[in-house]
């Protein structure tokens, strides 16, 4: 569904009138009146909506084309009025007018498919999916991003979790905030981010998920395994939803961290917004330095947060989720850099059972043995990948004592294990060649697959499940690893 144009009816209405406010030029003379007075009511009355409902800077090309047009397509009323036999522009005159308007026109569906307002794709699993936010302080860790000494470490933990069915009827959480107003700062600060102009993202604070806020917990004291997300480099919390979403439909509750002056901006609950402090110095060493260093505040946020959900689910921290947590099933997850802190967090806490690296370069400094299964999903690896990466990923997951998997997709790109693929433009060197569902898609299955064998102990090997979606390494402890594919 996502992969056509979405468009809502009176932006249809929009770009019909103006195409047929443009041809009306070539209709006969007695259709040109009745025609042109009927497309230009058409374009006049859904742009007027528009206005009111929040025209979309994509629909910005039909009006321009539309407008170019009107003087031709009215020139019949004015000779009418005057008495006057209107008269046409030569033909050869006519037809470049014409075919540039109808370039301006096609303009708005081209853009609105280029860069749509996201639509999440319907969890296939058996719950509602329910969602809520906690700011949760360390008050032991100093904020290292400050110079204030009476700063702590504070981060905004989102989690999605399996629902009771009438929570779908509660109406559906917007996309990057718990309002208009956090979602517009987030979207801004993520297109700024990526040197964007804010205009481009504009459909990402319009978007609404399958999730509703704070719905009651499904079953009746039923205890979910637990996997926290730590986004990637000036990611935010949100980021894989689509994700988040599909694991809360099977059982899971997902945690996605915010993490402050890393997240392209975290909107906190005293109203101040914190932007991100990440920058890059151009210095393969010293970029590699700050990265070790953002990756281990990562780590630690994602182990302090492991400690909240025994607060959480004791229900020291007021929430839905009383008594609803599995915190002796717990998986640390992340994307890019948030892969990194995930293992790292799990080589240095014992306490979490699984790790899912989605296409994360390790940064640990000082890499160890560790206990736990990982699942590493990464993209496909062409000319311009980082040589680097595979070794350095190769070498942590030959340093597990449990089985690791390493799964390689075809045709997927670094942001196709994200929502982006929901929202950017499907050009490969962005989210990878795939369709813009198959990589939240993709992820999810995959993950699943992980999950249920690690943290649910579902019998078999994962290994036949996961190799469907690419070529997967396996690497057992202590044997050199073996290609599934």
């Amino acid at each position: 569904m996502s992969a056509h144009v979405q468009m809502s009816p009176w932006e249809v209405l929009l770009i019909l009138g103006a195409v047929v406010l443009v041809l009306a030029r070539w209709l006969p003379l007695r259709l040109r009146a009745p025609v042109g007075v009927a497309a230009a009511a058409a374009v006049a009355g859904s742009g007027a909506v528009l206005g009111v409902l929040g025209l979309r800077w994509q629909m910005v090309p039909v009006l321009a084309g539309a407008a170019l047009a009107l003087p031709f397509a009215v020139t019949p009323l004015l000779g009418a009025r005057t008495g006057r036999v209107a008269r046409r522009a030569p033909w050869w005159l006519a037809l470049p007018g014409s075919v540039a308007c109808l370039a301006l026109i096609a303009g708005g569906p081209a853009a609105a498919w280029a860069l749509p307002t996201p639509v999440f794709p319907e969890p296939s699993g058996r719950f509602a999916v329910g969602t809520s936010v906690l700011e949760l302080t360390d008050p032991e860790r100093p904020e290292t991003a400050t110079a204030a000494p009476e700063d702590r470490r504070t981060v905004v933990a989102q989690f999605w979790y399996p629902a009771r069915t009438g929570g779908k009827d509660t109406g559906h959480a917007q996309y990057l905030g718990r309002t208009q107003h956090e979602a517009r700062v987030v979207s801004d600060a993520l297109a700024d981010y990526a040197g964007l102009p804010g205009i481009l993202l504009d459909g990402l604070p319009r978007a609404r998920t399958h999730a509703s806020f704070d719905v009651p917990v499904a079953g009746e004291g039923e205890r979910f395994p637990v996997v926290l997300f730590s986004p990637g480099l000036g990611g935010v919390r949100t980021q894989n939803t689509a994700w988040a979403e599909e694991l809360a439909g099977h059982g899971y509750v997902v945690v996605g961290l915010d993490h402050p002056y890393d997240s392209a901006a975290v909107v906190l609950a005293d109203g101040r917004t914190i932007r991100t402090k990440v920058s890059a110095t151009g210095d393969d060493a010293e970029d590699e330095k700050r990265a070790a260093g953002w990756t281990a505040v990562r780590a630690a946020d994602l182990s302090f947060v492991r400690t909240q959900l025994d607060r959480i689910h004791n229900g020291e921290i007021a929430g839905p989720l009383t008594g609803h947590l599995d915190t002796g099933r717990v998986a640390a997850a992340g994307h890019s850099l948030g892969g990194a802190a995930a293992l790292q967090a799990a080589r240095q806490d014992p306490r979490f059972a699984a790790v899912i690296d989605l296409d994360g370069a390790p940064h640990d400094p000082a890499p160890q043995p560790y206990p736990q299964p990982v699942l590493a999903l990464t993209q496909a690896i062409g000319p311009d990948t980082d040589p680097e990466y595979i070794p350095r990923l190769t070498r942590v997951l030959s340093l597990g004592t449990a089985t690791g998997y390493r799964l390689t997709v075809p045709g997927a790109g670094h942001l196709t294990f994200t929502d982006a693929p929901l929202y950017l433009p499907p050009l490969p060197s962005l989210v990878g060649s795939l369709d813009r569902t198959a990589g939240p898609r993709i992820t999810a299955a995959a993950s699943l697959a992980f999950l249920d064998s690690t943290l649910r102990n579902t019998p078999g090997d994962p290994a036949p499940a996961l190799s469907a979606y690419g070529t997967l390494v396996v690497h057992h402890p202590g044997q050199d690893p073996k290609s599934a594919a």
